[in-house]
């Protein structure tokens, strides 16, 4: 039995959440010599989330102490045997039924391509984190990451070729194949596939770096403004795609465009280096969203104080985290608010 088979499908990002699940960074190759300084962004984040909502750090054993010495008293650290710190990609993507049960969805993680090596325990920290939460545990042969989809809570998901199809993940499967396991795990009744980006050589072209749901058939959409960028083609074949979907119930999507950190915020050689400002964590009455101490910071904060009105913009300014190949959605991730459990 699968997932949608049973009823469960899995809710917005916006929906009430019991709490959020970060992981303390450990694999020292991955920040070009800024892993202190990482860690020191990462404890950043979880204090700002746990003023709207209780954090879970999971850290390797042997960094616990660490990770609780620095996140201090509000975030709450379980010692899990870890390879790396990207939450998003190696945890459970959590489900509710409509009696409001929670599930795990459990799909394969093989660190995006076998990027990075070993990720056997990382493999295993979704089904580790469910245990705790004691959530029923479903299991998928698909490799993709929680990165890699969207979902609107209503029955629609937003995914990528360039992710989800690629080679390094899932060979011999097929679009239809893919499209359908990730209905039966996710509970949803429609999949909008975007070209992605194959040019994003840490996640090759995870959605969660240049779009983001606002509410159900309203999506924020990173613009690339100049076309002598090799992106601006690439955001330019994704956007064509939306304009031209409908959603699970037949609505067009409403398009906000939101901009892209320009590549003078980039440190020069670190080509993993995140510059997204759609990579932000959506918690309960806020929006915990990245800045970089350039111009745009201003305009983009007053764009998403629009798209969420109801929630308080918090702009945190973590330059060293970025550098690891991806921003605040990446390392977290949310567990809705169960009716039972």
């Amino acid at each position: 039995m699968k997932p949608a088979d049973l009823g469960f499908t899995m809710p917005a990002e916006w929906a009430p959440h019991a709490g959020c699940w970060m992981g303390w960074p450990k694999r020292e190759s991955i920040w070009h010599g800024h892993i202190e300084a990482a860690r020191d962004d990462y404890a950043r984040v979880a204090q700002a989330i746990a003023r709207f909502e209780p954090l879970t750090m999971l850290a390797d054993p042997a960094l616990a102490a660490d990770a609780a010495a620095r996140c201090g008293s509000s975030v709450r650290v379980v010692a899990m045997p870890m390879d790396d710190s990207w939450l998003r990609d190696s945890g459970p993507n959590f489900l509710l039924d409509t009696s409001g049960n929670r599930a795990a969805a459990l799909f394969t993680f093989n660190a995006w391509g076998a990027k990075c090596v070993p990720f056997d325990r990382d493999a295993a920290v979704g089904a580790g984190v469910a245990d705790l939460v004691l959530a029923r545990a479903f299991c998928s042969d698909l490799v993709v990451e929680g990165g890699g989809f969207l979902s609107d809570g209503e029955g629609t998901l937003i995914t990528a070729e360039s992710c989800v199809l690629n080679a390094n993940r899932n060979p011999g499967w097929t679009k239809a194949q893919a499209d359908a396991e990730l209905r039966a795990m996710l509970g949803v009744q429609k999949i909008i596939w975007l070209p992605g980006d194959l040019s994003d050589n840490a996640t090759d072209g995870h959605v969660d770096g240049y779009v983001a749901y606002i509410r159900p058939a309203a999506v924020l959409l990173e613009v690339v403004a100049d076309p002598r960028d090799p992106r601006y083609s690439i955001m330019a074949e994704n956007r064509k795609v939306l304009q031209s979907e409908t959603d699970a119930h037949g609505r067009r999507l409403e398009l906000l465009p939101i901009a892209e950190a320009p590549r003078t915020s980039v440190p020069e050689g670190e080509d993993l280096y995140c510059r997204s400002y759609v990579n932000f964590y959506i918690a309960n009455g806020a929006i915990i969203a990245p800045a970089y101490g350039i111009a745009e910071d201003a305009e983009v904060a007053a764009t998403l104080r629009r798209a969420y009105p109801d929630r308080q913009v918090v702009s945190l300014g973590l330059r060293d985290l970025f550098r690891g190949g991806g921003g605040i959605h990446c390392i977290t991730q949310q567990e809705p608010r169960a009716l039972s459990t």
